[in-house]
């Protein structure tokens, strides 16, 4: 990889986008939902590549289906990118604005970060909404996909290369993919250490993924956060409400970074409770269970189970595995779930009014939900059409991240001739 060539050809395209209006650059999108419709077979064919490289490679089926791309997910990816492209342009927006007592008129303006960098696993939609996110906010963005996904990666940018070098308002040096090979990570050092080159970096994947960008970056990061979410089963719980929100939180999709990894229950609830959740999820999910659960859950038909063991707890097992304990009290739950989650999302089902409100204020991550399930922590469904990550940390950008996340502020100030 030519990282010196990349980045320049990136810094170039960030030069051009700063000076496109708000116009240009919602036509240039346009035309990449247009190419992209366009081109459907070309990308299922493309990923169909890597699903049969995957699976031959051994992949479990549940990180396959974050890999695919069929006809309603292409819809999808292209319905997000409609949404961001519908958007207020947030560049030029002036946050604040005052007048000093010497006459300065001070004015603090949303601004493009600049070049970004985004690495990631699987999910080839995550190209098309890197892109079109930083786009629509002017910046320009290096792209390193997994090798997993590369031949999916590749034909989608290639599509938004084609489709911006023909429309005004189109940048094509403002994407670029980095060229992947098979345990290969050499070009990930050259991205974390690129200082002046690259403006910040994110991480999207897995722990050791956002473990390794955290600890070896030496240009700025903003730390998207592993999953292990928590869902907590009050007292007072409705235990209908309850079991349907955990099973569409776990099962629906429990490859993703804001299924359920933990499911807590109320020592007072849980010989109702628990009966319920095996009878809804059927067999299709092995429990983790503590003792006490155990000795509920190992007599329910069709329910795999085995006792918990102290890796279980705080573990993201991104498949059809879940980890079952219960507390005393509402608030062992939440110093467990602060002290084994990843910052990402959390909830509690309630009819306690106090107790949601408790849960909400002690717990400590981007997300926290009473009565309803954690698989709403996503771009789309915060109204944001796409998102580069969920962000765990606590500067610039926290949760599900937008167009403003890819911006900052600098302050204009208009003088006439004053001095200090």
């Amino acid at each position: 990889m030519d990282l010196e060539k990349i980045t320049s050809s990136l810094k170039a395209g960030a030069s051009k986008l700063a000076l496109l209006t708000a116009a240009e650059k919602n036509s240039a999108l346009e035309a990449v939902a247009e190419a992209l419709e366009k081109n459907r077979a070309k990308i299922i064919q493309a990923n169909k590549q890597d699903i049969e490289s995957a699976r031959a490679n051994g992949t479990k089926e549940s990180l396959i289906d974050r890999l695919t791309l069929d006809d309603k997910r292409i819809t999808g990816i292209i319905d997000s990118l409609k949404i961001v492209l519908s958007q207020t342009d947030p560049i030029g927006e002036e946050v604040a604005g005052w007048k000093t007592p010497n006459g300065l008129n001070i004015r603090q303006v949303r601004v493009p970060l600049g070049v970004v960098a985004i690495i990631y696993e699987s999910r080839p939609n995550v190209t098309v909404d890197a892109f079109c996110l930083a786009y629509k906010s002017g910046n320009s963005i290096l792209l390193r996909g997994s090798s997993s996904a590369y031949n999916s990666n590749k034909a989608i940018v290639e599509i938004i290369q084609n489709a911006l070098s023909n429309v005004k308002g189109g940048v094509p040096e403002a994407i670029d993919l980095v060229e992947v090979k098979e345990h290969d990570h050499s070009d990930v050092d050259e991205i974390l250490n690129a200082v002046g080159k690259i403006d910040v970096v994110l991480p999207r994947g897995g722990k050791n993924l956002i473990q390794n960008v955290v600890r070896n970056a030496r240009v700025p990061v903003i730390e998207t956060g592993s999953g292990v979410c928590h869902l907590y089963i009050d007292e007072s719980a409705d235990l209908n409400m309850a079991a349907k929100i955990a099973e569409n939180a776990k099962i629906q999709r429990p490859s993703v970074c804001n299924a359920i990894e933990c499911i807590l229950v109320h020592k007072k609830v849980y010989t109702e409770f628990l009966p319920k959740l095996a009878k809804l999820f059927d067999g299709r999910v092995k429990f983790h269970a503590d003792s006490t659960s155990y000795a509920i859950l190992k007599n329910q038909n069709n329910t795999p189970v085995e006792e918990a063991s102290d890796s279980d707890y705080g573990n993201e097992y991104l498949d059809y595995e879940c980890c079952i304990k219960v507390v005393e009290n509402i608030d062992e739950a939440i110093t467990y779930i602060n002290s084994h989650n990843t910052k990402h999302s959390e909830s509690i089902v309630t009819e306690s009014r106090a107790n949601a409100r408790l849960f909400q204020a002690k717990i400590d991550a981007s997300c926290v939900y009473v009565n309803a399930s954690t698989r709403f922590t996503d771009g789309g469904e915060f109204g944001f059409g796409a998102e580069l990550g969920i962000s765990t940390q606590k500067l610039h950008a926290r949760g599900p991240m937008g167009i403003k996340a890819l911006t900052t502020t600098k302050y204009l100030i208009d003088g006439e001739g004053q001095v200090r």
